[in-house]
C-alpha cells in the first residue's frame, strides 16, 4: 500500500493492518495456512500438466471430483494428509512438495 494511501486511512480513523492481525492468527496458524496454500496450487497445476481432469485424479485417489476441488481451493475442510497422498499419486517426490511449500507459492484462487 502507498504510503499516501496509508496516512490518509489513518487519518481518517482505520487501521491498517495485515489479514494476519486482522484475524488474530499466531505466526504458526499463519504458517500451516500458508503451507496449505503452496500445495494446493501446486496439486492444481501438477493435475493441469498431466492433462487430468479432476474427476481423473479423484478415481486415481479414490475420492470426489468435488473433493478435489475443494483440495485445489485451499478449502480449510480438506487435510494435508489428503492434499499429499494425491500430490504423490501425481508423482510428485517429498523434494518436489518440499521445493512447493519453500517457494511460496500463490494462494489457490
Amino acid at each position: 500500500m502507498q504510503v499516501s494511501k496509508r496516512t490518509k486511512l489513518e487519518a481518517a480513523g482505520w487501521k491498517v493492518g495485515s489479514a494476519d492481525e486482522f484475524l488474530g492468527l499466531t505466526p504458526e496458524e499463519s504458517a500451516y495456512i500458508e503451507m496449505k496454500l503452496a500445495l494446493s496450487h501446486t496439486l492444481r497445476q501438477r493435475r493441469l500438466d498431466n492433462k487430468l481432469s479432476q474427476f481423473e485424479l479423484a478415481k486415481m485417489v479414490h475420492s470426489s471430483q468435488s473433493r478435489i476441488a475443494k483440495m485445489e481451493a485451499g478449502d480449510p475442510s480438506v487435510s494435508i494428509d489428503l492434499i499429499m497422498k494425491s500430490l504423490l499419486a501425481l508423482g510428485a517426490s517429498p523434494k518436489d512438495v518440499a521445493k512447493a511449500i519453500s517457494a511460496g507459492e500463490p494462494h489457490a484462487a
